[in-house]
């Protein structure tokens, strides 16, 4: 069985002590391959580390996450942008509008994602997107930014179903599933199988948002078995089926051979 994280911060202070414990377990299940979203400027060095350490395996991504957009957001957005000429990013991540921490500099949060978009098609790369009380906010700009040249992934998906199909329906997306598709009242479950398999790919969000039975702890790369079973059950599906699907809706997305 081969398995991708299609989003994990592995490279963060949590798992400083036992990283390479961590990607063992992850490989012992079938995880092959975590593809790691950038925060800020502040975490490019240790991401790009840990990806130089597991070349073919960690992937990094370069992006302004959106409760980093501060005053300084055009100094970070021009960090980015000049990084992205030095290094080998995957995505452009993860980018988009935050309002549960702080509405404060939403103007900004705004600016900051549609030029990461441009920027993203500019340079053929996919976008993932963090999308927290803000569809709508997101929704507006996509509208008026989607073409053919723009694809991605909206990570850690609990919207409605009517926001799923508006997602799918912009035609280059895939949905994020992770650790709340175990959650007793975490609603996707509900109309999760009524989604193609074909626009889903798997994700942990470590060190954050762990499944069931971790509910509460560090989540790691080595839980997404635990997503991978759950939507065996909800789509009647052997999770080797899951497994081989979700794994090549990945590959698709980032242009990995």
């Amino acid at each position: 069985m081969h398995l991708i994280d299609s989003h994990c911060h592995l490279y963060l202070p949590e798992f400083q002590e036992d990283i390479h414990e961590v990607i063992a377990r992850a490989k012992e299940k079938g995880i092959e391959k975590f593809f790691l979203p950038n925060i800020d400027s502040g975490t490019i060095d240790s991401m790009c580390k840990l990806a130089n350490e597991y070349p073919g395996v960690c992937y990094p991504m370069i992006g302004l996450h959106p409760t980093s957009v501060k005053e300084n957001h055009i100094d970070e957005l021009k960090k980015i942008k000049e990084e992205l000429v030095k290094g080998e990013y995957c995505a452009i991540g993860e980018i988009g509008i935050d309002l549960y921490w702080d509405k404060t500099f939403l103007s900004q949060q705004k600016e900051a994602f549609r030029f990461q978009i441009k920027l993203a098609k500019e340079v053929g790369l996919p976008v993932v997107i963090h999308s927290r009380e803000s569809f709508n906010e997101i929704f507006n700009i996509i509208d008026e930014e989607n073409d053919e040249n723009l694809k991605g992934i909206f990570h850690c998906f609990t919207g409605s179903k009517d926001d799923a199909i508006r997602i799918l329906n912009y035609g280059g997306f895939k949905l994020g599933i992770g650790g709340v598709v175990t959650f007793k009242n975490g609603g996707i479950d509900k109309f999760l199988s009524e989604i193609p398999l074909e626009c889903v790919v798997l994700e942990t969000d470590s060190p954050y948002l762990a499944p069931v039975p971790y509910r509460g702890k560090r989540n790691e790369s080595s839980y997404l078995i635990e997503i991978a079973e759950r939507l065996a059950t909800i789509y009647n599906k052997e999770v080797n089926e899951i497994a081989e699907i979700t794994t090549t809706n990945s590959l698709e997305i980032f242009g990995i051979k």
